[in-house]
């Protein structure tokens, strides 16, 4: 759009090379039209903390991406679906797409869970199409072969698991932060807009048996 100068800052603020996923963010000063503060806010404080100090002189999107050499932009995932993997961010979202385009995969999440080594690891959960006929073993084989032959080795993917469902809220979008808190054993609220809460409840099972120790709901 006119007047949006987009760009790609890395963690200490600095523009990264095309291709390289970082914080979207817009140079300063915003051109009209673009909202001043939050409804509701008393002055600019939690505006400025939630979309301004991040990266000074820049407006915080709050979205990851990459920008690839003909200028075109790719938003990749929220900033709190990067994971840092032994010094590399990687997008879960990027992760997802390989996965998606699995011929037998219906829909999948990745989240990045506690790693005492690397910091994160990606942790991948897909819902299978209604008729395949094939072992789970093997299509989760193919599936961190396509992770490792299309983003890298880098990557570090090679834990995911077949699930029934996903855990979703009403309107659709996956609970990954709920995911990740149950993977990593932290404190977690059932969420109030939350679809089947029987998925999470499958899902604490699912971890548990993979050697990760769920709490319950606060």
């Amino acid at each position: 759009m006119e007047n949006f100068d987009v760009v790609v800052l890395d963690e200490g603020s600095h523009p990264v090379a095309p291709g390289v996923i970082g914080d979207l963010c817009i140079r300063l000063p915003l051109p009209p039209a673009c909202a001043p503060t939050l409804w509701g806010s008393d002055g600019d404080q939690r505006w400025r903390g939630a979309y301004l100090d991040r990266h000074p002189g820049f407006y915080t999107t709050g979205d990851a991406g990459y920008v690839d050499e003909d200028g075109y932009v790719f938003v990749m995932a929220r900033t709190d679906d990067v994971i840092n993997t032994a010094g590399h961010r990687l997008s879960t979202g990027q992760m997802e797409e390989v996965l998606a385009g699995h011929a037998d995969v219906a829909e999948c999440a990745v989240v990045g869970v506690a790693d005492d080594f690397k910091g994160q690891v990606p942790m991948g959960f897909v819902v299978l199409k209604s008729g395949v006929d094939r072992p789970d073993e093997e299509i989760l084989g193919e599936l961190v072969q396509r992770v490792r032959d299309q983003i890298g080795p880098v990557a570090a993917f090679k834990q995911a698991s077949v699930v029934t469902a996903l855990p979703k809220t009403r309107s659709g979008k996956v609970l990954r932060g709920t995911i990740r808190a149950l993977a990593d054993g932290g404190e977690w609220r059932m969420p109030a807009t939350i679809e089947d809460a029987a998925v999470l409840d499958d899902f604490s099972r699912l971890l548990s048996s993979l050697g990760h120790s769920p709490q319950p709901p606060l």
